[in-house]
Formats: structure tokens, sequence, C-alpha cells
């Protein structure tokens, strides 16, 4: 009976010593993984990081070579050298490069506020049909440019919600724009939106253009990366068209997906709530929050 008392303990501090050591066998696998993930994570951020760099100084350099080039052309005319049309022309180009330098200034701004969260919307009732209805038409011209075909198709039964006008606007303008900018010439953009029943309104955004893998869409949605990130890619662009468009929707309320096929085109989906108008409030309610009302009562129970 000793012996057997013996062997049985020694049997469980066996399996206590293998317990032990499998956790621990547990542990170290788990500290490879995350070791692993965040060094995977970093040099991800890193390569994102070098990439903006380098897009940052072509995407600004481009319209100020412009402007300092054009500016001096008209400025070294003193004598009048410059026909009427050649000075309206250069002008117009000078314009033209500053609205460009404007809108990326203005992209980096606006992530900037988004993601330090001091960005505010102006939401009042309204319908998508609204802003997204002159939006495409806005678009029209650029499409025609481009050789692509736009169209948009809004149902009429489409619900009130709660949302800033104008960045709502600036949402759809940007997917919009990136669905013409990356679909070839002969191709097609189409615009739908219609009411989900019991949810709000859901817009999509389907082009035939140039798709993206799983890996490219995560590119894509992280703030300044670039799917193709040298300064020969066959579309310019500072890349944070799709993170602001994400990051505003969200703050609507809503939800941003993305679903697309390598050379067969993209689909992205804006789902965006209902407005629910707020309950009146009740007379419990009123006399809580009013300072005289809780006065009064505090004196009848003195």
């Amino acid at each position: 009976m000793f012996n057997g008392a013996i062997s049985s303990s020694r049997q469980s501090s066996l399996m206590s010593e293998y317990a032990s050591l499998m956790g621990d066998a547990v542990l170290r696998n788990r500290a490879r993984i995350a070791e692993h993930s965040a060094r995977l994570e970093a040099e991800f951020a890193s390569r994102i990081k070098s990439e903006f760099i380098a897009n940052m100084s072509h995407e600004l350099r481009t319209p100020l070579n412009s402007i300092i080039g054009f500016s001096k052309l008209i400025a070294e005319q003193k004598g009048g050298g410059l026909s009427v049309e050649e000075a309206a022309e250069y002008a117009g180009l000078i314009q033209d490069a500053a609205g460009h330098l404007l809108a990326v200034i203005n992209d980096i701004l606006d992530i900037s506020k988004i993601q330090s969260g001091k960005f505010q919307l102006n939401n009042r009732e309204m319908s998508v049909d609204e802003v997204l209805r002159p939006c495409v038409a806005g678009l029209k011209l650029t499409a025609q440019n481009a050789g692509v075909d736009l169209s948009c198709e809004i149902a009429a039964d489409l619900p009130e919600l709660s949302a800033d006008g104008v960045k709502l606007r600036q949402v759809f303008t940007n997917l919009v724009t990136n669905a013409i900018k990356f679909t070839p010439a002969g191709g097609r953009v189409f615009v739908t939106a219609k009411a989900e029943l019991g949810a709000g309104t859901i817009v999509d955004i389907c082009d035939t253009g140039v798709g993206m893998t799983e890996e490219e869409i995560r590119v894509a949605i992280t703030p300044f990366g670039q799917v193709d990130g040298g300064h020969n890619r066959w579309r310019e662009g500072t890349g944070l068209g799709l993170p602001i468009a994400e990051a505003l929707v969200k703050l609507h309320g809503g939800v941003l997906s993305i679903a697309s096929e390598k050379s067969v085109g993209t689909t992205v989906t804006v789902r965006l709530p209902r407005y629910i108008p707020p309950k009146p409030p009740t007379l419990e309610n009123q006399l809580a929050s009013s300072p005289t009302a809780n006065a009064t009562l505090s004196s009848h129970a003195r």
C-alpha cells in the first residue's frame, strides 16, 4: 500500500510537470505568433509610410511646378510678348494646378482631423437623393472625357436619414471619381440607391474597372496607401479618397464594404441608417431635467 501511494504521488508529480511544460510551450508559441504578426504589421506600416512620403512629394511637386512654371512665363512677358489667348490659357493651367494642390491639402487635413477625433458633422434630416443625384450629374463630364459610361438609378422611396449633406456628397464624389479613374475607356460605372428594409439606405457604386485582390483592398482602405505606389502608376492620387469616404460613412453610423475581382470590376456598398425621430420628452423627464422643478420639489420635501 505504501508503494502504491508513492507511485500515485510520482504520477501526480509527473502530470503536473508535463502540464507545466505544455503550458510553457503554448505560451512560447503564442509569443512567436504575436511577434510574427507584429513584425508583419510593422513592415506593412513602414512600407505605407515610405510610399506616402514618396507619393506626397510627387503629388505636391507636380502642381507646384506647374504653378511656378506658368506664372514665371507670364511674369517674363512684361513687354507684351504673350497674346491674350496664351495668357488666358496659362492662367487656366495655373488655376487647375492650384485646385489640385488645394484638394491634396484638404484630403490630408480631413484625414488628420478624423484620426484625431476632432471631426464634427453638421447633421440634418435629409434623403440621399439630395446629394447623390447632383454628385453623379457633376461627374458626367469627367466620365465622358475618360470614355466611361456613367449612369445612375435612384429609388423614389428612399427613407429620411440624419446626415451632413456636404460630407455625404464628399463620400459619393470620392467613390464615383475612384470608379471612373480606375475604369478603362469603354467601361461602365453604375450607381444605384434603394431603401433597405427596416434599416435605411443602401448605395452601390459598381464599375467594370481593373478590380482589386483582397490584399490590394486592404492597402486601398489604409490612409495614404496606394495599390500601385510607383511614380509611373497609370492613375495619380494621394490614396486618401477611399479611407476618407470610409471614415465619414462610419461617422454617420453606416458601413462601407468593398467587393472586387481582378480584371472584372469593383462594387463599393454604402449602408446608411434611417433617421429615427427623437421621442417627445415625458412630463417626468421634463421635471427631472428642469432646475426650477427640482428646486420646487426640494422645497416641498423639506
